[in-house]
Order: structure tokens, then C-alpha cells, then sequence
């Protein structure tokens, strides 16, 4: 089943809220060596302004991910997990994620293209925090494999 054009549009629920905790913006720093003292040093980040650590950029792909899995969920979408890359990825910020944040996303298929039998879908997740101001938008393009391609690898 090929990618199912009629996903352009659509809009999936807002995900549950997530607090973003001291200790995951520590863990993923860490993880993508991100060594600035903001990330892992309160009194650091206080210094600059901060109520508490700065997450790195890409740790909005947490909050995205659980928008992105609601599309890989829905039955309709033609697009399957083994056959799906994560191509590309852009973040646009309003303000940094900060340790007490809770954050909820809502994503969005703007796009689906096709290239040699392949599809590469684009969504937007719009990132906000409790009071519904917004944090960051994260977009991503998947690249979803034809059936034909499969067994190559």
C-alpha cells in the first residue's frame, strides 16, 4: 500500500503534557555531547537568565517523537516502519525547553512527495508549553521505501 496522499492536512490530538526533567536534559546532553555548562549546571544556567538547565536544541525531538509515532500508528497512512528513514529534521525556536517545562505537541502532515516510487512525507509538530505559548516548532521529512525496494538492501 503506497502512502496515503489524503494524510496532507491532517491534524493529530495534542500529545499528553511532558515535564521536562532536570536529569533527562542532563542525560541528553550528554548523550549528543553537548557539554555547555547551561546544560547540565543550574547555577550556570541561572547566571544566564534561566529558571533552571537548558535543554540542547534537538531535544525537542523527544516531544516530536511522540507526534510522530500517532501518524506510524495510524492505519491509514500507507507508511511502514521498516521501510521509513528519518531524512531530515529542522528545528524553529521561541524560546528555549528548560528543566519544569511540561510540553505538549500536535503535528501535521504538510506535505507528501514522491521521488522513484518512494515517498517522503514532511510534518510539523508544533511544540507548547502549559500555558499555550509557543516553544518550538520541529519538522521533519520521512523517506518511506516503495514495496518494490524491500527485500534490497
Amino acid at each position: 500500500m503506497p502512502v496515503n496522499n489524503e494524510l496532507i492536512g491532517r491534524e493529530f490530538p495534542p500529545t499528553p503534557p511532558y515535564l521536562v526533567g532536570r536529569e533527562k536534559v542532563r542525560e541528553f546532553a550528554r548523550a549528543v555531547f553537548a557539554d555547555a555548562p547551561l546544560h547540565t549546571d543550574v547555577d550556570a544556567a541561572r547566571a544566564l537568565g534561566y529558571a533552571d538547565v537548558v535543554a540542547p536544541p534537538t531535544f525537542a525531538m523527544v516531544i516530536q517523537d511522540q507526534t510522530l509515532q500517532q501518524l506510524l500508528a495510524s492505519p491509514d497512512s500507507g507508511i511502514v516502519l521498516a521501510r521509513t528513514i528519518h531524512a531530515e529534521q529542522k528545528f524553529t525556536y521561541s524560546k528555549p525547553i528548560v528543566a519544569g517545562d511540561e510540553l505538549t505537541g500536535r503535528l501535521k502532515v504538510t506535505g507528501i512527495r514522491r521521488m522513484a516510487g518512494n515517498s517522503m512525507v514532511t510534518s510539523e509538530a508544533e511544540i507548547t508549553d502549559a500555558a499555550g505559548d509557543h516553544v518550538v516548532t520541529a519538522t521533519s521529512v520521512l523517506l518511506i521505501g516503495s514495496e518494490e525496494t524491500e527485500g534490497d538492501a
